[in-house]
């Protein structure tokens, strides 16, 4: 058991597993430790730590913030206080503002012929922060769309006839408050950025004053160039490595726990040395 996922998502944002289901499939394929890091909330992080003590898995508590950029920007952090209380305010704010959101596409889908309703939709969620994913769940047990694909490209993805942008942090502010709770600060699969070697190294430079610790290097979608410069920069900036499968559960079914497509065998080294960072900046493990 020396192996690690520190990007993993649960039903608390847009995952199908519970955070207890989670763990105990972590401790099943003999994982050492996972992240818990679900999309602007930290509602899942107690029940993982508890089923961690039962189970006797590492969980590291973190969460996942999406931010205002040019390109796609999530931002991780890792050792969040679970009962934060100025992030879980702003992330409460944020999502009513989502909430508002998540009711004008549901009017758009029912103006494009889509008979479907806030109320099932948040059956379905259930405590979850609603989200695209579970509108899009509700469309495929309709039948109104036969795929994940097909519901983000007809209507939920940003040329999508429901689409409404979402409400974000900006990353001075997304990276503030995860360093005001004692995170450790993790830019997640930097691919989605779609930065040249030159604009990503200015922009990590940027961002690593703005407190960044560290980058995804090890992630799924990333070839082997693009890992291989993730790590590079990482050394050359003094950035900590991490990585993770971006684990959702049934809703991503060929994106597998600890293993992503198949490739990811991550050493429990990284922990080991962000660990020791926290160390140095006087942070709890």
């Amino acid at each position: 058991m020396s192996q690690i996922d520190l990007h993993t998502h649960s039903t608390a944002s847009d995952g199908t597993y519970t955070p207890f289901e989670l763990v105990r499939l972590a401790r099943n394929i003999g994982l050492k430790a996972i992240a818990l890091t679900d999309h602007d909330t930290t509602g899942g992080l107690n029940s993982a730590l508890s089923a961690a003590r039962n189970l006797g898995v590492e969980v590291i508590p973190g969460c996942e913030l999406s931010v205002q950029y040019k390109g796609l920007m999530h931002i991780l952090g890792l050792w969040v206080i679970p009962d934060a209380p100025a992030l879980n305010a702003a992330l409460f704010e944020l999502r009513v503002k989502r909430n508002a959101r998540n009711e004008v596409m549901i009017e758009k889908l029912r103006k494009a012929g889509i008979e479907v309703t806030y109320e099932e939709i948040k059956r379905l969620a259930g405590d979850a922060a609603i989200g695209r994913p579970h509108i899009c769940r509700v469309l495929m047990n309709k039948g109104s769309v036969s795929s994940v694909q097909e519901a983000f490209d007809r209507f939920l993805g940003p040329n999508g006839k429901a689409y409404v942008p979402k409400e974000k942090f900006d990353p001075e502010k997304a990276i503030s408050m995860l360093k005001n709770e004692q995170a450790t600060v993790i830019l997640a699969h930097p691919f989605s950025m779609s930065l040249q070697q030159n604009e990503l190294r200015k922009e990590l430079i940027r961002l690593k004053d703005l407190g960044l610790d560290g980058v995804e290097v090890f992630y799924p979608e990333h070839t082997k160039d693009q890992t291989s410069l993730y790590s590079s920069l990482c050394n050359e900036l003094d950035l900590l490595p991490s990585g993770g499968s971006d684990f959702h559960g049934s809703i991503k079914p060929h994106i597998k726990l600890g293993k992503g497509t198949g490739n990811l065998n991550l050493p429990y080294s990284l922990v080991e040395a962000m660990k020791n960072r926290r160390a140095e900046q006087g942070l709890w493990t």
